[in-house]
C-alpha cells in the first residue's frame, strides 16, 4: 500500500471513529422500524422506512426514489459522477426482516436496539439491515470526505427478501437496464467460523444454495371425530402427514424420493481439499447450539451437509387439538409447512414438483392433499476469481486485518441467480455477520466491530475498483 493510500485509509478510520455514536444512532433508527414482510398489517411501518431510507439517500448527494409495487416499495439510488469510463457497481439488500415470534425469549424488545458486549441486539440487526447500512454510511463518508466515489453506485434495496421477493424479480425483469453493472455486491451472510466463533474469519461466499417452501394440507373426514368411536376405521390426517413425512428421509438423513439427486452439481476434489484445510471444532459447533448429537448424509463432512447438499425440513406442523388439556379426537385436517435447499444444477419449481408428485404417490385412498404457497429461488455459483473479488478480497484483508477465506453457505437469496443471468455481472458476497448473530431467531444480533469494519471495507473496495 503506498503512502497516499495509507493516508487515505487513515482519514475513513479517524471519520468513522469520529462518527461512532453518530452511525450507531442511525442504525438504531432504521432498526425500530417494524418492516415485517410476512405480515401485512405492518405495511405502514415498511412504507415508513422505505421512505426514511430513500431521505437518507438523498441528504448526501444520492438520487434516490421509491419504486411502488403490488406489494411492499423497492428503494433504488444512484450516484453515477465517476463517468462512463469508471465501472459501476450495484449493492443490494433488504430491508424487510422476519416477525419477532417467540417474543417471549428475547432478552431486550426486537424493536428497541440494545446494546450490549460489544453487540447491538433486535430483529434485522444481521439480516439485513446493519449489513446493508454499513455500505450506506460508506459511500456517504468518500461523499463527504472526497467529494465523489471512485466509481458508480447504485443501489437496489427491496422489502420483501423474506417473503418471496416478487417485487425485485419482476422490476429486474421488466427494467434491467436501469441495474446494469459491473459487479453486484451483497452483505447478507456470514464469517466462516468452523463452530468457533472466536476464531471467525472474513469470508467471501461463492456459493448459495436455492430454496422452496411449500404447504401440505391433508384433508381427511368431513368433522372431528371421537377416537373412541372411530378409531382404528378412519384415517388420522395427522398421522397420515406424520408417516408421509418420515419416508422423505432414511436415517442418515438423505432424501428418499427416487431421481432426486440426479444431475446436481457436486463439490470438486479441489473444492474438498480446500474445504479440509479450514478448521472446524464439531465440540465447540454440538456446545453452542445445546445438542449431543449431530445428523446428515455419513459421506459428506458437516460443512459439506450444512453448505453444498439438498435438505428437506418440516418448518411447523398443525392440527387437532392444541389447547391445554386433552381432547380425545380423530381431526379432520392436518398441516405441514415445508421447505428444502437444493444445489447447482437443481430449480425449485423441479424440486417443489418433485415433492408434490411423491407425496401424492403415496398418500392413501382415505385422504386427499391440498397444496399452496409455493415459491422459491435457485442456487447460485459465483466466481471466485477476477477484477471485482480480487477487489473485495484486498478490502476486506485490509478493513479487518485477518486473512479472508471463500466458503459456501447454505442459505439462500433467491434474486442473486437472477442478478447473475440479466446483469451478466458477477456477485460479490461480502459477509459481515457471523454465525452466533441469530438471524431469524430470538436474540439477533450484530457485532459492533463488523459493523464499523464493513463501513471502511466498503470504502476500500470501491476505491479498488475505481483504481
Amino acid at each position: 500500500m503506498c503512502q497516499r493510500e495509507k493516508t487515505k485509509m487513515n482519514s475513513y478510520k479517524q471519520h468513522i471513529g469520529t462518527n461512532k455514536e453518530a452511525f450507531l444512532e442511525e442504525l438504531k433508527t432504521f432498526l425500530r422500524f417494524k418492516s415485517i414482510s410476512t405480515n401485512p398489517i405492518y405495511k405502514p411501518d415498511i412504507n415508513n422506512c422505505a421512505n426514511w431510507l430513500k431521505d437518507q439517500f438523498n441528504s448526501f448527494g444520492f438520487k434516490s426514489h421509491l419504486i411502488e409495487s403490488e406489494h411492499n416499495p423497492l428503494v433504488y439510488a444512484e450516484w453515477l459522477g465517476a463517468g462512463k469510463d469508471k465501472p459501476t457497481v450495484l449493492i443490494y439488500g433488504h430491508y424487510d426482516v422476519q416477525p419477532e415470534d417467540p417474543i417471549a425469549l428475547w432478552d431486550s424488545p426486537p424493536f428497541e436496539p440494545t446494546v450490549k458486549n460489544g453487540k447491538i441486539y433486535g430483529r434485522g440487526t444481521a439480516d439485513d439491515k446493519g449489513q446493508i447500512f454499513a455500505h450506506v454510511k460508506a459511500v456517504e463518508t468518500q461523499l463527504k470526505l472526497n467529494g465523489k466515489l471512485p466509481v458508480n453506485v447504485k443501489f437496489i434495496i427491496e422489502g420483501e427478501e423474506e417473503s418471496g421477493g416478487e417485487a425485485i424479480e419482476k422490476f429486474l425483469n421488466e427494467t434491467p437496464e436501469l441495474l446494469k453493472c459491473d459487479c453486484i455486491i451483497i452483505s447478507d451472510t456470514e464469517w466462516y467460523d468452523g463452530g468457533d466463533v472466536s476464531q471467525a474469519l472474513p469470508s467471501i461466499c461463492y456459493s448459495l444454495r436455492g430454496i422452496g417452501v411449500f404447504e401440505m394440507t391433508v384433508l381427511g373426514p368431513n368433522r372431528d371425530l371421537h377416537s373412541g368411536t372411530y378409531g382404528g376405521a378412519v384415517f388420522n390426517p395427522i398421522n397420515v402427514l406424520c408417516e408421509m413425512i418420515a419416508s422423505v428421509k432414511d436415517k442418515n438423513g438423505k432424501i428418499t424420493i427416487p431421481n432426486f439427486y440426479d444431475n446436481i452439481l457436486t463439490l470438486t476434489e479441489e473444492e474438498r481439499m480446500e474445504l479440509a484445510k479450514l478448521s472446524f471444532n464439531e465440540t465447540e459447533y454440538k456446545k453452542d447450539l445445546n445438542v449431543e448429537a449431530l445428523t446428515g448424509e455419513a459421506d459428506y463432512s458437516i460443512i459439506e451437509r450444512a453448505t453444498a447438499r439438498p435438505t428437506f425440513d418440516v418448518n411447523g406442523i398443525y392440527g387437532g387439538y392444541t389447547d391445554e388439556g386433552h381432547k380425545s379426537i380423530i381431526p379432520s385436517k392436518a398441516v405441514g409447512k415445508f421447505s428444502f435447499r437444493i444445489v447447482p444444477n437443481q430449480t425449485w419449481e423441479k424440486a417443489v414438483e418433485t415433492f408434490k408428485n411423491y407425496f401424492i404417490s403415496i398418500a392413501p385412498k382415505g385422504v386427499i392433499l391440498e397444496f399452496r404457497n409455493e415459491q422459491g429461488g435457485n442456487p447460485v455459483l459465483a466466481p471466485i476469481t477476477g477484477v471485482a473479488i480480487n477487489a473485495a478480497k484486498n478490502a476486506m484483508e485490509t478493513a479487518f486485518g485477518k486473512n479472508l477465506v471463500f466458503m459456501r453457505e447454505g442459505g439462500s437469496i433467491p434474486i442473486v441467480s437472477q442478478f447473475q443471468t440479466q446483469l451478466n455481472a458477477p456477485a460479490v458476497l461480502m459477509a459481515l455477520g457471523l454465525s452466533t448473530d441469530n438471524i431469524h431467531s430470538p436474540n439477533e444480533n450484530l457485532a459492533l466491530d463488523n459493523f464499523y469494519g464493513g463501513i471502511l471495507a466498503s470504502m476500500l473496495f470501491l476505491d479498488n475498483m475505481g483504481n
